[in-house]
């Protein structure tokens, strides 16, 4: 069996093929996503085996939106998007200037801009799953104690049942669907730039201010200044007061968790936090809940 493509070697691959310099690259992040700086000012974006088509609608995304006045990170023209380098696809971006994260007041103005659009017509977005990959991530939890996994398929199955029964009061619209201030860049001298286009998709608005407001009332770590902030710059829309925004925000919590899952096996201290996480979703632990970043 040949040995498997390295990010370097398929990096070195995709750039040749797009008639890209791929000397003296910065490895930006090594994750799901391995992304590297270039000559030029172009960001290379590896993305994980059998995502071609993703990271081809990210590209066209990319553009709709700045296409519609949205200030958006730009997807590199004149070469092939994505490149394909065996299953793995390979996206050219234009770097951004020096920048930091977002307010929550920038990323409200940010989300309300966004959820102004109209849904393309050109282009078919998915519909938004905030339970997507959450089944498999549990179900390979084999490290798990059994009764922590059987606990978050049952929780699985009655969040579901509880989010079925909520009656919605606004249409869809195009979200994001991984919003926080770390995927809003704010250059020194510019305008908000929106980030990591990976789930934008369809569908109801409040997923994407769910994971503010869960920060303000589950967690110590959002002040209420900087909540308030937020919810004025959307527009006046505090999704706390939502009557579905209990069940928004246990299945926010609930990904939250999840997605340390994914890490446990390998890290002793990415496990400790999961059953940390785990015994919070259970009461075991009272809120405001500290929670450490992965």
């Amino acid at each position: 069996m040949a040995p498997r493509e390295t990010a370097d070697d398929v990096l070195a691959t995709a750039a040749q093929r797009a008639g890209l310099d791929a000397t003296n690259v910065v490895l930006i992040r090594d994750g799901s996503n391995v992304m590297y700086q270039l000559p030029g000012r172009v960001v290379a974006r590896i993305g994980p085996e059998h995502t071609g088509d993703n990271a081809a609608r990210q590209v066209e995304i990319a553009r709709w939106l700045a296409d519609s006045d949205l200030a958006v990170v730009r997807a590199l023209d004149g070469v092939p998007q994505p490149t394909l380098v065996g299953s793995r696809p390979v996206t050219w971006w234009q770097q951004l200037p020096e920048h930091r994260p977002a307010t929550t007041a920038e990323l409200g103005a940010v989300l309300r801009s966004l959820h102004a659009l109209s849904l393309p017509k050109q282009l078919k977005l998915p519909r938004f799953d905030p339970f997507a990959g959450v089944d498999e991530r549990v179900a390979a939890a084999q490290h798990l104690p059994g009764d922590d996994r059987e606990w978050l398929v049952r929780r699985l199955q009655e969040l579901r049942q509880q989010l079925g029964s909520v009656e919605l009061d606004q249409a869809d619209r195009v979200v994001h669907g991984d919003a926080w201030q770390g995927n809003v860049a704010v250059p020194e001298n510019g305008t908000p730039v929106l980030l990591d286009l990976e789930h934008v998709s369809c569908g109801h608005p409040d997923w994407d201010l769910i994971p503010i407001a869960v920060d303000h009332v589950d967690f110590a770590r959002l002040s209420s200044t900087d909540y308030r902030d937020f919810v004025a710059a959307y527009g006046g829309h505090d999704v706390t007061t939502s009557s579905a925004f209990r069940v928004f925000a246990d299945i926010q919590e609930l990904r939250w968790v999840v997605f340390v899952l994914g890490k446990a096996a390998n890290s002793t201290q990415a496990a400790r936090e999961a059953q940390h996480r785990i015994a919070c979703l259970r009461g075991e632990v009272s809120r405001p809940w500290t929670w450490t970043a992965f």
